[in-house]
């Protein structure tokens, strides 16, 4: 199988700040990336598997005010989701993704603010950050068996957002 967990944005801010050089790095990592590893993937899983892309809630909250370019390269990693699924199904390998919430990982220290996880806590009804393990578990179940009937599906974990 094939876990895609590349995730890297920019500085938070306005979308009329964004960069050209900061759009170009999200999208080359976060979307070309998946898109190379997928089909290196697909060429080398002769007898099924599962691909597992790690999207972001944010593709459907639109993340205003703060990083609308990963959220639109993150809702192009669940169209690749599908399309993949639909597309490998008849080869054996499911293609799923995690959309995770707000977590506590350093991608919010290199947004430039670092402290994200916590002052957050307050848009997410389960009222607490999630924790790297909660979504590790949730990719665990979707590369394995007891997910065997699971392809096309972006699988939210985000404590309510």
């Amino acid at each position: 199988g094939l876990v895609n967990n590349a995730g890297v944005t920019s500085l938070i801010g306005p979308f009329t700040e964004l960069r050209v050089e900061d759009l170009r790095r999200v999208v080359d990592v976060n979307l070309v990336g998946y898109v190379l590893c997928a089909q290196q993937a697909a060429r080398r899983l002769t007898d099924g598997g599962a691909i597992v892309n790690v999207s972001s809630a944010a593709a459907t909250i639109g993340s205003p005010g703060e990083y609308v370019h990963y959220a639109a390269v993150k809702a192009a990693t669940d169209t690749l989701t599908v399309g993949l699924a639909k597309e490998l199904a008849p080869r054996g390998i499911r293609v799923n993704a995690v959309a995770p919430g707000i977590v506590r990982t350093d991608i919010h220290a290199d947004s430039g603010v670092p402290d994200r996880a916590d002052s957050a806590v307050g848009r997410i009804p389960l009222g607490r950050a999630g924790e790297p393990d909660e979504i590790a578990a949730a990719i665990a179940w979707l590369l394995g068996p007891d997910a065997s009937y699971a392809t096309g599906t972006v699988l939210r974990v985000s404590g309510g957002l």
